[in-house]
């Protein structure tokens, strides 16, 4: 199961919203689709980041892949622990495995992403 806390992108990508502050990361479903992951870049504290742009890469045994931001914002935190422990992804994404937290620079583009239950329903029709 998502948590109900979340906000969930059809990037399968995530957003925990704490006042302005918003943690992103990628969900269960995106570690398992991608596999083992070996290496994970991210942007540095201060940088400036683009709602629907990619903000950082992860790297799996399988592929390459761009982490696209759900909001835009400045980053306050980075997760160096996933850059040391890139497996954590795979075991914690919604805990330890978390990427980056922002300071948002509008909250409103959160609203159209989905809620846990529509993330489920979404996952569900993708697998039909």
């Amino acid at each position: 199961m998502n948590p109900i806390e979340l906000k969930y992108t059809k990037e399968h990508d995530y957003a925990l919203v704490e006042g302005n502050i918003v943690t992103l990361g990628i969900t269960d479903h995106a570690q398992e689709s991608l596999g083992d992951v070996v290496f994970v870049e991210l942007p540095e504290e201060g940088a400036g980041v683009v709602s629907g742009k990619s903000y950082g890469t992860v790297e799996s045994v399988k592929a390459v892949s761009d982490i696209v931001a759900a909001i835009s914002g400045k980053v306050v935190a980075v997760n160096t622990q996933v850059l040391d422990t890139p497996e954590l992804l795979n075991s914690d994404p919604y805990g330890e495995g978390w990427l980056i937290k922002l300071e948002a620079d509008d909250l409103s583009s959160l609203e159209s992403m989905m809620t846990a239950v529509e993330y489920e329903t979404f996952l569900a029709s993708e697998e039909h």
